[in-house]
């Protein structure tokens, strides 16, 4: 539907920020390659498909200008690449999660695990591998995945009961890269350039450094003195680290984390990698973990995303789904800027300083609008608690409590049987049926609209009302008063 009458410009037409947000955001990459000490750090911030602001602080490559397209090394955000892998094979029906890794990779000596538990560090397998620090040294020393499990029998290797805590795992996630090799049949590295990087336009995210890209440095603690760090090839470790990119490309996968990409991986399966995998350990992060992803809450707001590492690099990449907003951050240095908590921080900043314009309202289309479920609109019963079901595009509705109260809301996509399927919250892979005719109330007419029933619930249009099919049946005094 269109309009003649004037309306207020939509983002499209608006600046990409505020002069002092840009200056905010300026500030604060400023002051932190400043405070960090770090040769070069690279940032971005980009909001439903846009680039709003990039900036680079010092000098990435050999003393070059420094410009948000010099890749760094980018760490542990690699598992999120290739958890999206693991999630495609799922989706194409390849694999289940529930599969245990020895169905797909025979006789790695932990083959009860199952995809699920990698995917979300739940396996219980020790968080680095065994022998000398496999950032630093060349993977020649780890040919095969015994050299990278180690005995796996020792309790060292398994240091937790599996599927019971969620324990950082580097080493699960080459078995991860292994199993996608096996079962896709071609190298993790080419997967991840067929399958993410080139459909989703990442023309500068690659397995090998591609010039301009920035050298690894050691900071001294106690002098502004330099020392190169080592840029070794990390073989069957390259699905937990091995990838190089930009602030822009990263910010670019960060889009595609908040909302998919049919041409990657749908919307609802990207929403299923956000969903908490396992409580976390005591003492440990601040947040939880999914499936190839961390997830955070922040203010109110929460935001998925991963942060990495390797010698002479950090990483940091944050998203808020909700807002549409994503950030990137990237240094090369060994310690000394926290790039994901920049990156935090870059997302809330521009949130919060510049709220997301709501979309315009707009009718449903003519194809969505039936009069049967216009009927089934409104406010409806769980016992005593008022819900109301909204229609929505697609045939879909939402459920939401209307007296204030929390939990339990959920929205809902419609089936072919004529169910409807719940897409998250409460009633997520919940079954809403509507119920008619004489299966229903007492005194209900052939094919009118008894009640809902959603997972066994019963929701009537009366609370609690007379006849209805209410399990504990519903007392036949009715309502009434005391005394």
């Amino acid at each position: 539907m269109t309009s003649s009458a004037a309306v207020l410009a939509d983002e499209s037409d608006l600046p990409l920020l505020l002069p002092s947000t840009r200056r905010a955001l300026l500030h604060r990459v400023a002051a932190a390659q400043a405070a960090g000490r770090v040769p070069s750090l690279a940032a971005a911030v980009q909001r439903d498909g846009r680039v709003l602001w990039s900036g680079v602080r010092g000098a990435a490559a050999d003393g070059r200008e420094p410009d948000v397209d010099v890749q760094y090394r980018i760490g542990s955000i690699t598992k999120t690449f290739t958890a999206v892998l693991v999630m495609r094979l799922r989706d194409e029906g390849l694999l289940d999660l529930a599969d245990p890794l020895e169905k797909h990779l025979p006789g790695t000596g932990v083959g009860e695990v199952t995809v699920f538990q990698l995917l979300g560090h739940t396996a219980g397998l020790a968080a680095e591998t065994p022998g000398p620090w496999w950032e630093r040294t060349p993977s020649e020393l780890r040919p095969g995945l015994g050299d990278v499990l180690g005995d796996v029998r020792a309790e060292s290797a398994r240091p937790h009961p599996v599927g019971r805590v969620h324990h950082y795992s580097n080493p699960g996630y080459t078995l991860l890269g292994s199993l996608v090799e096996a079962v896709r049949g071609v190298s993790w590295a080419e997967a991840v350039r067929r399958e993410i990087t080139e459909p989703l336009g990442l023309t500068r995210t690659s397995a090998q450094p591609q010039s301009p890209y920035a050298q690894g440095w050691a900071v001294h603690p106690w002098a502004d003195v330099l020392l190169a760090e080592p840029v070794v090839e990390l073989g069957l470790m390259a699905p937990a680290g091995q990838l190089w990119s930009t602030v822009g490309d990263l910010c670019r996968f960060g889009a595609f984390l908040a909302a998919g990409d049919e041409r990657v991986l749908s919307g609802e399966s990207v929403r299923e990698m956000r969903v908490p995998a396992a409580p976390l350990e005591a003492g440990g992060w601040s947040g939880t973990y999914g499936l190839g992803v961390q997830v955070l809450r922040v203010g109110g707001r929460e935001l998925v995303g991963h942060g990495g590492s390797l010698p002479g690099f950090v990483a940091g990449l944050w998203v808020d789904a909700a807002d549409g907003v994503a950030a990137a951050a990237l240094a090369n240095a060994t310690s000394g800027t926290a790039a994901g908590a920049l990156a935090v921080e870059v997302v809330c900043l521009v949130a919060e300083a510049e709220p997301r314009i709501a979309d315009v309202w707009e009718p449903l289309a003519e194809k969505d609008v039936h009069q049967e479920l216009l009927e089934l609109t409104g406010a409806w019963y769980w016992g005593t608690v008022p819900y109301g079901l909204r229609l929505l595009t697609g045939r879909g509705f939402s459920l939401e409590r209307l007296d204030g109260g929390t939990g339990r809301a959920s929205r809902f996509r419609a089936r072919p049987d004529g169910t409807w399927v719940g897409l998250d919250g409460y009633y997520a892979g919940e079954t809403l049926r509507v119920v008619r005719g004489a299966g229903g109330a007492v005194g209900v007419a052939q094919g009118a609209v008894s009640h809902l029933d959603l997972g066994s619930f019963v929701f009537t249009r009366e609370p609690y009302e007379a006849g209805a099919p209410i399990p504990g049946g519903v007392d036949e005094g009715g309502w009434r008063g005391i005394g």
